[in-house]
């Protein structure tokens, strides 16, 4: 390794790890605003929120890897061209592109492990965020008692606390509702002061109550005619014992999420997309031969046969049209069974099938339904209404059925490729921000958060579009994969092209002297009509 590319390597890897992390704590936050609400307050320890954190945190790498290249390399190549180092290159005879070859092997390297993430850890952590997420959601909140609010937080019991002492330990006017009586009866405890506290295994939750009341009372109807007494029993002391496992975090089967398309590696992903387009086929024949039940078609049976003369191969094939033939007349002969068996069954229902009557020739009818009786043609009509709104109703069915089917091939195939897409942006954003640093010619934080913000925003723009347009099934799901790629891909080959010339962005100069030489046609006209 020559001592340039050592240096280029060296100046651009700590810069790179350090927007990394802040680009990923950024993410993270991000997406932890957005799951505040079913974390907070369900009891979650801080291992657990470690655990999730770090799952979620995986699950974001491709997205902090290429705003990290990014700002890295407008970074490095913008300090380069404030100390004038850059320009020392050129007129040493170096292009720009030689001074970027050792960041384009570094840029590489990063997209490898950008893919390799995406294909390994990254199903693996968003089933493992998933479903910690699940338990988290559906986790009961933590056992707070507060005064005068009615608290359902046990199962079958709603409790109410008139006032807690500052020890939070002696409570008065205690009131609890108990629902979990098979016997269909009302039972109210009041108390008037108390203890709660929990054990010392932290298993049960115990309120010990004293100077209290308990009412029971069956709930009757109208329709019964005994009646029930009311109990009352006054006690002077009672401890009720409440179960806390109920509050303890149950983990979910992770078989129920590993078929969701962010869980697969692109192997599995090519094999669901295949079951995917069978099931759609199977679906779709499935409709045909329901249809075929109602349609019958006459096949023309005189057709002009050429006889050639019999050979061994000829004798085989022979042979096997015909078994084919005398196959065929078995369904006819199985057919006209059916048909035998149907009118027996008309028969022994008492039933007589529909009979046409022709008094003239075929050609002389206006529709196939005259050749019936008048009585008969009602049935027939009603018959036919029904058999089309079946038919109609199984089409409906199966055009909703292939719709959710195709929205699910669409996101499966859009995420295989965006594992693909996400690790080639990170070298498409080496171009960008190199030569960007190059041309704006300032280091530090300042100028490349600016510019790395401005074209990773319209990056995620084009992505969450591009997703949509997908589901839509406006733009095709490969199509939508890459359709960022292919948009920030010229932008970078035009900035490359603009640093290796040492050419500006944008000449300002030329636009003013076209608004110059614009406005100045019209001057003179303005001067004649002042006259």
């Amino acid at each position: 390794m020559k001592k340039i590319d050592r240096y280029l390597s060296l100046s651009f890897i700590p810069p790179f790890i350090t927007t990394f992390f802040i680009a990923l704590f950024v993410l993270i936050m991000q997406f932890l605003w957005t799951y505040i609400d079913d974390i907070v307050g369900k009891g979650a320890g801080f291992l657990l929120l470690t655990e999730l954190i770090g799952y979620l945190s995986i699950s974001l790498f491709p997205m902090a890897l290429p705003i990290a290249v990014l700002i890295s390399s407008v970074m490095v190549m913008g300090n380069l061209a404030e100390r004038y180092e850059l320009a020392s290159f050129k007129s040493a005879g170096v292009p720009l592109l030689r001074i970027m070859l050792p960041l384009m092997f570094v840029t590489i390297g990063i997209s490898y492990f950008s893919f390799l993430c995406s294909n390994y850890m990254i199903p693996y952590a968003n089933l493992k965020f998933k479903s910690r997420l699940y338990d988290i959601r559906k986790q009961k909140p933590t056992l707070s008692l507060e005064e005068g609010v009615f608290n359902d937080d046990f199962q079958g019991f709603v409790i109410r606390i008139a006032d807690k002492e500052a020890d939070n330990r002696s409570i008065k006017d205690v009131l609890i509702y108990d629902h979990n009586n098979k016997q269909d009866k009302v039972s109210i405890i009041t108390a008037k002061d108390g203890e709660m506290y929990t054990t010392a295994d932290k298993q049960y939750f115990v309120m010990n109550l004293k100077n209290g009341n308990q009412y029971q009372e069956n709930k009757t109807t109208s329709s019964k005619k005994n009646s029930y007494p009311f109990i009352r029993t006054s006690f002077k002391e009672w401890n009720k014992v409440f179960d806390l496992r109920e509050f303890e975090m149950k983990s979910t089967d992770e078989e129920l999420f590993k078929s969701h398309q962010t869980m697969l590696s692109i192997a599995q992903l090519r094999v669901a997309v295949d079951s995917i387009y069978k099931k759609i086929d199977r679906r779709k024949e499935d409709l045909a031969s329901y249809h075929n039940r109602f349609f019958h078609f006459r096949k023309e049976l005189n057709k002009t046969v050429k006889v050639k003369k019999p050979s061994a191969i000829s004798s085989k094939k022979a042979t096997k049209k015909d078994e084919k033939k005398e196959e065929k007349k078995k369904k006819n002969k199985k057919d006209d069974n059916n048909s035998d068996v149907k009118r027996k069954q008309y028969k022994n229902k008492g039933l007589t099938p529909p009979k046409q009557k022709i008094n003239k020739k075929l050609n002389e009818y206006d529709s196939f339904i005259e050749t019936f009786l008048p009585q008969e043609r009602k049935k027939i009509y009603s018959k036919a209404q029904t058999t089309a709104r079946s038919i109609h109703s199984q089409a409906i069915s199966t055009k909703r059925n292939l719709l959710r089917i195709n929205e699910s091939r669409v996101k499966h195939i859009y995420e295989l490729h965006m594992k693909y897409s996400m690790a080639v942006v990170c070298f498409i954003f080496l171009f960008i921000g190199a030569p960007m640093g190059a041309i704006v010619r300032k280091g530090g934080f300042g100028y490349p958060i600016l510019i790395a913000i401005f074209f990773f925003m319209i990056f995620m723009v084009l992505t969450i579009l591009c997703d949509k347009l997908a589901e839509q099934f406006v733009v095709p799901a490969v199509l939508s994969a890459w359709i960022p790629c292919a948009v920030l891909f010229p932008v970078g080959l035009f900035l490359t092209y603009r640093a290796m010339n040492d050419s500006k962005i944008i000449n300002i100069d030329r636009i003013t002297a076209f608004f110059t030489k614009l406005f100045s046609k019209f001057a003179p006209a303005n001067k004649t009509l002042a006259k």
